[in-house]
């Protein structure tokens, strides 16, 4: 980023190519609806570029681009509904880490699938701040101090945010298998 607040065009480039599809990601399965996603991704490159200038080092860039992103989701969710309306996971969005592998057999992809899909339908039903925080953890491999200093909260709430989501998921899946099971 200092490179790009340089004058180096070729420096943005490579920011934009190492984070266009995880911060993408982001907002996709923030919001699950993907005009909307676009939009705010949209957003996020021109604060980028905008604020170039003022940039400082206080933290990763990661972690900046995030905050970013973060207040534009927020500033989003406060102006056209409440956090807790957000809509499910839709059907064309899949976890890239729990994929089925195209090498199994038919059948150890169907149990796969359905384990993705049943992860999907968990993580839909967290709340938002968590989801947020667990898909931030999990999907960027970021700690829980980056997310705290991405959600403007404590370190404490981040990793209260991140349990409580693991548990829920926990059970939500329990919960699934037992239902299936019957």
């Amino acid at each position: 980023m200092l490179d790009y607040q340089a004058g180096d065009m070729n420096a943005f480039e490579t920011l934009y190519r190492k984070h266009k599809g995880p911060l993408y990601r982001y907002f996709v399965r923030q919001l699950h609806q993907q005009q909307l996603a676009e939009d705010l991704y949209q957003d996020t490159w021109g604060k980028v570029i905008t604020a170039a200038a003022q940039y400082q080092v206080t933290a990763k860039f990661t972690t900046w681009l995030y905050k970013i992103a973060h207040n534009l989701l927020i500033d989003h969710v406060r102006a056209v509904k409440p956090l807790d309306k957000l809509a499910p996971l839709g059907e064309d969005e899949t976890m890239d880490s729990l994929e089925a592998d195209s090498q199994a057999s038919p059948e150890s992809q169907l149990q796969q699938q359905q384990q993705v899909d049943m992860m999907k339908q968990c993580i839909a039903k967290l709340p938002p701040v968590q989801k947020e925080a667990f898909l931030l953890n999990i999907e960027m491999g970021m700690t829980a101090a980056a997310i705290s200093d991405i959600a403007n909260v404590t370190l404490e709430a981040t990793k209260s945010r991140i349990r409580y989501a693991y548990q829920s998921i926990k059970q939500c899946i329990a919960n699934q298998w037992q239902e299936t099971s019957l």
